[in-house]
């Protein structure tokens, strides 16, 4: 616990922590679709969409492309998978209005509580990929009451870069130690980890639904693991609502 005692705010990683990326994107896609008379397996659409993620954003961590905001790198994605899946003649609203899905994806169902409770003792906030404006407009659509958001934008850098979160505590005026990142991801953790921050891994097995397995917990590294943000809130001593 003297660890723990020394973390001033707790940041989150959130596409697949926060929110369920792909629940959400196919019930958009699938909606999108019936509407328009589209008709494509909207499930794997959205697996691939989420494919280009990576390699998108290790365009910008290797150098090759100045830091370029998630939205646009999204956008370019979509209009891959749209001449990939032969979907053409969309208009631009509509265009704009399937990137902007990633503005609305919905939280998991401990995640709003969990915070709050979170919120009444640390500082709360953002260590993510996503740009600022996705992720305000996701937690107005989603009732994710954050205290900042932080992460890629304001460090200029995507994680796992160190830069991203050592970013991330100079933007709250913390050391890394006092800092602690929640997420469903070894990967992010451990490089998290590598900086000084804390770390809380949160396991969500149905993340990428059946076709691949979640990240499960390293249990030796990690200073919480658990299966709930309410988790997290009862090992940082948070009281219940």
């Amino acid at each position: 616990m003297a660890a723990k005692d020394q973390v001033k705010a707790l940041v989150f990683d959130v596409f697949g922590t926060v929110v369920d990326w792909r629940g959400s994107s196919i019930r958009e896609l699938t909606s999108f679709g019936n509407a328009r008379g589209i008709k494509r397996d909207w499930d794997q659409f959205a697996d691939d969409w989420r494919g280009l993620y990576q390699p998108g954003m290790e365009e910008v961590r290797s150098g090759r492309r100045p830091y370029t905001i998630l939205d646009v790198l999204h956008r370019e994605s979509l209009e891959t998978l749209l001449e990939k899946y032969e979907i053409k003649g969309l208009p631009e609203q509509d265009i704009q209005h399937l990137v902007t899905i990633w503005h609305r994806l919905a939280p998991w169902p401990d995640v709003v509580e969990g915070l709050t409770r979170l919120k009444r003792r640390y500082i709360i906030g953002t260590c993510s990929n996503a740009n600022i404006g996705l992720a305000v407009r996701m937690a107005k659509h989603s009732g994710l009451p954050w205290d900042t958001i932080v992460g890629a934008e304001v460090a200029r850098a995507y994680k796992p870069t160190a830069q991203a979160y050592l970013g991330t505590a100079a933007a709250l005026n913390l050391e890394p130690h006092e800092v602690m990142l929640v997420a469903a991801h070894n990967s992010d953790l451990a490089a998290a980890a590598k900086t000084g921050f804390r770390t809380a891994f949160v396991a969500r097995p149905n993340e990428y639904g059946p076709k691949k397995k979640a990240d499960v917990a390293d249990n030796t590294n990690w200073d919480i693991s658990t299966d709930s943000f309410n988790g997290v809130a009862d090992a940082m001593g948070c009281a219940l609502l």
